[in-house]
């Protein structure tokens, strides 16, 4: 009873931990004043209204999302069949492979949003939205990679040598009985992959020049400039944004699970 009752106190202070800021800031959001504080002396939707009023927010979360639909589907297409080949076969070569595909994540950010910038931008020349979706899918990338690999490891390739056996080919079997068994990989690692794309703030912010920002980096920029709850209330939408895609993917898990049943 003491190390259940141990257990607990730790489980809620975990919780109290993660989710302690979360509800701090989604009160402060609130606040009526032009200043963010905590507890907030009144009530308000004011800086929820200023946020449709402030242009550079609509603007870089329309450049955000592009960025990261973009990214994430070229990241889909190199990343699927670089985690099929690499948990299908063996090969001279795989590990130095799977050790360069995963090297963006074990890279820190900063020294890799600065080669990106020297790189991609200084010495090629290309311009910044061309920069941004490079740099974006490189990053998305080994998260593609791994998490479909995860997915791939609990696949059983005998069905596919079955369906090959029986006279189907190997686009045709690919498509029909390996993609649709590691359905859920593919779905958790787009959901995985455009939250890091969308949240990245190291990286972006060598990507990007006047006139031309995400919107994380807009938020640091406001926050430099102004005091008010705006940014708070930024944040609440975009928690709220982030459960509604939650809550999406899973219903669609569902049914497509029910279907297939």
């Amino acid at each position: 009873m003491k190390k259940n009752w141990v257990l607990a106190l730790v489980t809620w202070l975990v919780f109290a931990f993660l989710i302690g800021p979360l509800v701090i800031i989604s009160i402060t959001s609130f606040e009526p004043g032009s200043v963010l504080k905590f507890p907030p002396k009144g009530f308000s939707l004011n800086w929820y209204e200023n946020i449709f009023k402030v242009s550079m927010f609509l603007e870089t979360f329309k450049i955000s999302i592009l960025v990261s639909l973009a990214g994430n589907l070229m990241a889909l297409l190199l990343g699927i069949p670089a985690a099929y080949a690499l948990s299908r076969y063996d090969f001279k070569g795989k590990q130095l492979l799977n050790a360069i595909f995963i090297s963006p994540v074990l890279i820190p950010g900063i020294v890799l949003g600065f080669t990106f910038l020297r790189y991609i931008i200084v010495s090629y020349g290309l311009p910044v939205y061309a920069g941004l979706f490079i740099g974006h899918t490189i990053i998305m990338l080994p998260f593609i990679i791994r998490v479909i690999s995860s997915s791939l490891s609990n696949f059983d390739f005998s069905i596919e040598e079955a369906a090959l056996s029986l006279g189907a080919g190997h686009v045709e079997t690919f498509f029909k009985i390996v993609l649709p068994n590691i359905r859920s990989g593919i779905i958790a690692a787009v959901l995985i992959a455009f939250l890091e794309s969308f949240n990245n703030v190291d990286i972006s912010v060598f990507m990007t020049g006047p006139g031309f920002s995400t919107l994380p980096i807009q938020m640091l920029t406001y926050v430099e400039n102004y005091f008010d709850p705006t940014i708070a209330a930024v944040s609440v939408l975009l928690m709220i944004l982030t459960a509604g895609l939650m809550f999406f993917i899973e219903r669609l898990m569902g049914v497509a699970y029910f279907t297939k049943r």
